[in-house]
């Protein structure tokens, strides 16, 4: 279409996607553009029409094999006359040769399909106040601290059981900026869960919520939801990870929204199992 281009994102539309995200009731988190752009600062791509910005796209390198795709949106007034797919086009390209996954809405499985993704498992977000026994702690084995604690290459390696490349930069930034608070559960000098929560437009988000058991990931979401206003929390639970589902709906959170995890690949080999809460929608 003429006078369509297609730049990379400012600072000032990093602040847009956010709002244009949290219109489309995703609840994105306050200050995620902030960690999101060091992830990789090239891997936000603004569609404009006679410089007026029109549509979004995420499309974030990580590592030398792996890309996320995120924050596909084009505004109402434009829609069906085919920038979408244009910018599309030119995200995927960004991430040519790399495994690519994504979180997208179920209804639209079907065209992500006919750009090669297949659906893994389903994020189910699971919303509301935790309810049930206290949380458990070092009467059980293992402590709660302050992620901020422990040396930034533990919960990096940590980190790396349940993400498919390293993602150090955006990690640091993710579980350290301000109005967050992110806990780790360690046993014997070992990390066995890590919680992260932050403020949204409406219930906090926890994410990651990585855990070596029940138990632990139970006493993470029980002591972030002290941060949260009301100890309302919304965790986004992969439907593959049963105890996951199980924890969630035992301490009285609901599912409220879904969104199908798919790959153009086979899934990358991650510890599923110790997953109870994915990062991020947006950027995996």
């Amino acid at each position: 279409m003429t006078g369509f281009e297609i730049t990379g994102a400012s600072a000032a539309d990093m602040d847009m996607i956010r709002s244009w995200a949290d219109e489309e009731g995703w609840n994105p988190g306050a200050s995620d553009r902030f960690a999101f752009a060091v992830a990789d600062p090239a891997g936000f791509l603004v569609g404009r029409i006679g410089g007026a910005p029109v549509a979004c796209i995420s499309a974030v390198r990580y590592g030398s094999g792996f890309g996320f795709i995120g924050f596909y949106i084009a505004r109402p007034a434009v829609r069906g006359r085919g920038l979408g797919i244009r910018l599309w086009r030119a995200g995927m390209d960004r991430l040519d040769g790399r495994l690519v996954g994504l979180d997208g809405v179920v209804a639209q499985q079907d065209n992500y399909r006919k750009s090669g993704f297949r659906r893994a498992w389903n994020n189910v977000r699971h919303e509301g106040v935790p309810q049930g026994p206290a949380a458990a702690g070092a009467d059980d084995g293992f402590e709660v601290v302050d992620a901020a604690t422990l040396p930034f290459s533990l919960l990096a390696a940590y980190d790396r059981r349940f993400f498919p490349e390293p993602r150090d930069a955006f990690l640091s930034a993710w579980t350290g900026l301000p109005g967050r608070t992110a806990l780790a559960a360690v046993r014997d000098g070992r990390i066995e869960g890590l919680g992260v929560i932050r403020p949204c437009s409406g219930a906090s988000r926890i994410g990651p919520l990585y855990a070596a058991n029940p138990a632990v990931a139970r006493t993470l979401v029980r002591l972030l939801a002290g941060y949260a206003p009301g100890g309302r929390v919304a965790v986004d639970a992969p439907d593959a990870n049963p105890a996951a589902t199980a924890l969630l709906t035992g301490l009285g959170l609901v599912p409220v929204f879904e969104a199908a995890r798919m790959y153009t690949g086979p899934a990358p080999e991650v510890e599923l199992s110790g997953i109870y809460g994915v990062t991020s929608l947006e950027l995996g």
